[in-house]
């Protein structure tokens, strides 16, 4: 069994940056396709931006030139790097991923933009 553990998560003013962090667990982490969601109040949960195993990325639409993400096989980890962060942003960010998408999930961690 795959664990994923996000961190990162916090408080930041509008205009500001985070960066997310999903450690995995196991040994196949740089075979598995990776993503970021996010679920705010009262919403669907909504996928944020995934990479593949060869690096390959793709992004929501409206987030792309805000958000990055990343990983680092050699330590078993995804990133996504947030940028000029607004408060419609705020919500629980989930790391997935896996041979499929959704095979494993994180906990998610919260991220409020608020002044």
């Amino acid at each position: 069994q795959v664990q994923l553990v996000e961190s990162g998560g916090g408080l930041v003013q509008p205009g500001g940056s985070l960066r997310l962090s999903c450690a995995a667990s196991g040994s196949h982490f740089s075979s598995y396709v990776m993503a970021w969601h996010r679920q705010a109040p009262g919403k669907q949960r909504e996928l944020v931006a995934a990479v593949t195993s060869g690096g390959n990325t793709d992004y929501k639409d409206s987030l792309k030139g805000r958000f990055t993400i990343s990983r680092d096989n050699a330590k078993k980890t995804v990133y996504l790097q947030m940028n000029s962060l607004k408060p419609e942003d705020t919500a629980v960010y989930y790391c997935s991923g896996g041979v499929g998408l959704y095979d494993y999930w994180g906990q998610g961690t919260q991220v409020t933009v608020s002044s």
